[in-house]
């Protein structure tokens, strides 16, 4: 390209902060801005797969963990006490799991059924006054008789229901499952205007422990959850909260009453025509 005035060619130089540079620059931190944008996705959906396995893969492997310990403790147990030809193990050159259970569930229900007629009758009441003489073992056993009567007995409502009581001050409130209504010596000794109520209160994250609490039945705010889901959400501190199906109860109950108001008013239509 020549220059008007002098009529020589000029050339043309690189401009450094020219348009074209500024477009390029401006491709270059759209690129780099869209290429971490699609890594920040990539790692988010990467985190999503990782959770929702772990949702997936860690109740089924912590239950099975829990049910292969059971099992190799009741074999540990029982195993000893099969006799060998009825032990598969003596066959097989590995062991075979499960087969102290097996017996024990079957040993359980033999010595079921011998209770259950005069002879097995009058074996267990020898046996239990045997036990009886002993200072301390006797305690122990009838403590533990009276826990498995109470706990396995088919008539038996406890743990039927869930409630709140204030505890450990006024303000604060925890989950308890109703026991029995309280009788005894500290029914007896109770002067309050309302019945006592023995309540197991669980601790958090293991309901197996917890507390005896007896309590007032007009201090018990009694809830429709199940003793479950009451359970779940006592083991997850909070975190796994029950559905409420009281409101879907209510809004059902209104929408029948409103369809038999309109049937009943479209009879007494007809019956008027």
């Amino acid at each position: 390209m020549k220059d008007r005035k002098s009529g020589k060619a000029r050339k043309r130089h690189p401009d450094p902060v020219g348009t074209g540079d500024k477009r390029g620059d401006s491709l270059a931190r759209l690129a780099e801005k869209n290429g971490g944008r699609q890594t920040w996705r990539i790692g988010a959906r990467l985190r999503n797969y990782f959770l929702t396995g772990l949702v997936i893969v860690g109740p089924v492997s912590i239950t099975v963990y829990i049910l292969w310990w059971f099992i190799n403790v009741v074999d540990a147990w029982m195993k000893p006490l099969v006799p060998d030809i009825y032990n598969p193990d003596t066959y097989l050159r590995i062991s075979l799991p499960g087969v102290g259970l097996i017996f024990a569930v079957f040993m359980l229900m033999v010595i079921g059924a011998l209770a259950a007629n005069l002879f097995g009758r009058t074996l267990i009441s020898y046996g239990e006054m045997i036990v009886g003489r002993m200072p301390v073992v006797r305690n122990v056993y009838r403590a533990l008789k009276q826990i498995f009567e109470t706990v396995l007995s088919q008539s038996s409502s406890s743990f039927q229901k869930v409630a709140l009581v204030e505890y450990p001050r006024r303000g604060l409130y925890a989950i308890v499952f109703i026991s029995t209504d309280t009788s005894g010596e500290i029914a007896a000794k109770w002067e309050g205007d309302s019945n006592l109520v023995s309540v197991f209160l669980p601790t958090t994250p293991n309901p197996t422990s917890g507390y005896l609490l007896f309590v007032p039945s007009g201090d018990l705010l009694e809830l429709e959850m199940t003793v479950e889901d009451a359970a779940k959400m006592v083991i997850s501190a909070g975190l796994v909260t029950p559905e409420y199906q009281g409101k879907l109860g209510e809004l059902a109950a209104d929408a029948r009453a409103k369809k038999a108001g309109r049937k009943g008013a479209a009879k007494e239509t007809e019956a008027a025509t």
